[in-house]
């Protein structure tokens, strides 16, 4: 395969990730393929589309303008350890926080399970929850992303 065709292949292969993600509540993706590392990241309100690229690693002078334009400030709150990640206090209770909700510093957010204890994550920022990157029963690693707060 040659330089060409390979720049195809990985536009083509981002094209279908992001088609996939249309309407699902993911917001952060990460994949690494064949020593190719992609990572996609999204407000969930936000539309995703295709950026026009000259060259792989090469972004047009549209993606650079819409990169200024959309700055990320949001805080990441980390796993402090490995376990199961609960986004409920309990399974007939509803979760922690959702998207919009806005937290104060110390609040209970969210839950990490590890060797049958329960330990609370708790809100290191007072904002707005952007997006909730871990799902529900996922087993999570220590310092993976679970949720992002804007600050207020």
């Amino acid at each position: 395969m040659d330089i060409h065709e390979q720049e195809m292949h990985w536009i083509k292969r981002v094209e279908d990730l992001i088609r996939v993600l249309e309407g699902s509540t993911i917001s952060e993706l990460e994949l690494t393929e064949a020593g190719t590392e992609i990572i996609i990241r999204r407000q969930p309100d936000m539309m995703m589309t295709p950026v026009p690229y000259l060259q792989l690693g090469v972004p047009s002078a549209h993606a650079n303008s819409a990169r200024l334009t959309r700055t990320d400030n949001s805080v990441a709150i980390v796993a402090p350890l490995t376990g199961v990640y609960f986004a409920a206090p309990s399974p007939t209770l509803p979760p922690f926080v959702a998207v919009g909700d806005v937290v104060e510093v110390g609040q209970a957010i969210a839950l990490v399970e590890a060797m049958k204890v329960f330990n609370e994550i708790r809100a290191e920022v007072a904002g707005r929850v952007t997006a909730l990157v871990a799902n529900n029963g996922d087993v999570v690693q220590k310092g993976d992303v679970l949720i992002r707060i804007e600050p207020a």
